[in-house]
């Protein structure tokens, strides 16, 4: 390996917006890094499942496209 072309790698602590603290090494010179999520609420790692239906979106989404479907079922049943 050639010597002089590798980052210093410092101590960093990352802080996530959970309250979980880990500390790991990386080339970035802060000595804390703050993330929003982490495996310990990461709901991949936790096995919780959230389903959050922000401001009606999947009810907003089916009023927008109602008259399409029904126009696709309506020409699908004419070509039977």
């Amino acid at each position: 390996m050639k010597a002089g072309i590798h980052p210093e790698m410092h101590t960093v602590i990352i802080k996530c917006s959970c309250g979980a603290e880990l500390e790991t090494l990386s080339a970035a010179e802060e000595q804390v890094l703050h993330v929003d999520i982490c495996s310990k609420c990461h709901p991949f790692f936790t096995g919780e499942e959230k389903f959050v239906d922000t401001a009606g979106r999947v009810e907003l989404f089916q009023r927008k496209y109602k008259k399409f479907m029904e126009a696709q079922q309506q020409s699908e049943s004419k070509g039977e």
